[in-house]
């Protein structure tokens, strides 16, 4: 199974979506940042196939950051969920054409976080 990367300025999102992902049998990765983020997938390579971002970040937004993975080559196929509290349908549009293969809303169940890794393959 690959890794996932859980990217949320929000420590406690970040333990949520992990405690989540790791119950589906997951290896997960953190980043508190967009910035970090890139680091860790500079590190970790295409071992991580699928990514959990929220947009609203310092420094570089979530959206910046699909932007630059969708850019590289080598991040063709990495699988991205926005998980955001951004629900305007102009954003949603923008996250889509930006290359998210699914889009979350902030506040998130379980079972909505289920239902949207099935939709994208991940888990049966």
């Amino acid at each position: 199974m690959y890794k996932v990367l859980v990217v949320d300025d929000a420590r406690a999102v970040r333990m949520i979506l992990s405690k989540l992902l790791l119950e589906q049998g997951f290896d997960v990765l953190q980043a508190a940042s967009a910035k970090e983020a890139l680091a860790v997938m500079s590190r970790e390579g295409t071992s991580v196939g699928l990514a959990l971002i929220d947009w609203n970040m310092p420094e570089m937004t979530g959206l910046d950051l699909v932007h630059r993975l969708r850019a590289a080559p080598a991040y063709r196929d990495l699988q991205i969920m926005m998980v955001t509290t951004e629900t305007e349908i102009e954003q949603v549009c923008s996250a889509l054409e930006a290359g998210v293969n699914e889009y979350l809303m902030k506040p998130f169940t379980r079972e909505a976080v289920r239902d949207k890794l099935r939709l994208m393959g991940a888990i049966r």
